[in-house]
């Protein structure tokens, strides 16, 4: 149940933000595909030479914090099936499904640096799991 939580929590914050309830949705497929940033580290570099440099560690930490549950949940819910690698990947895949919903709906930018960012705290996640585990 807490990893459904933290699923829904997550859709919640970074692709429903507006909506409360399914009929809400406005999903937009007439937007062009130049909207999705494709190339790696654009933005967050953009971010490193900004005159704050909080929106840098909000964007790249954050993205990672966000994740590291994911790799700690997914492998205690799937413990037969969850390993290392099948973990990274379905929150890479969690990862760019957030992306795809956020470009459908607007109601995000859609960027190759948070699905990295992502998949980041995700192996960090399942590395604290392993830990935690073996102790």
């Amino acid at each position: 149940w807490v990893f459904s939580f933290y699923i829904i929590l997550v859709l919640m914050l970074t692709t429903f933000r507006n909506t409360y309830f399914p009929w809400q949705l406005d999903f937009n497929f007439s937007r062009p595909l130049s909207d999705i940033n494709l190339v790696f580290m654009k933005e967050t570099w953009k971010l490193v030479y900004a005159p704050s440099h909080l929106d840098f560690f909000y964007n790249s930490f954050g993205n990672v914090l966000c994740f590291v549950p994911f790799g700690i949940f997914f492998p205690i819910v799937f413990s037969k099936r969850a390993t290392f690698l099948r973990t990274v990947l379905m929150g890479m895949l969690f990862s760019v499904g957030i992306e795809t919903l956020q470009f459908l709906l607007v109601t995000g930018v859609s960027d190759i640096d948070d699905v990295f960012f992502n998949t980041c705290g995700a192996i960090l996640g399942y590395v604290i799991f392993k830990i935690v585990k073996k102790a």
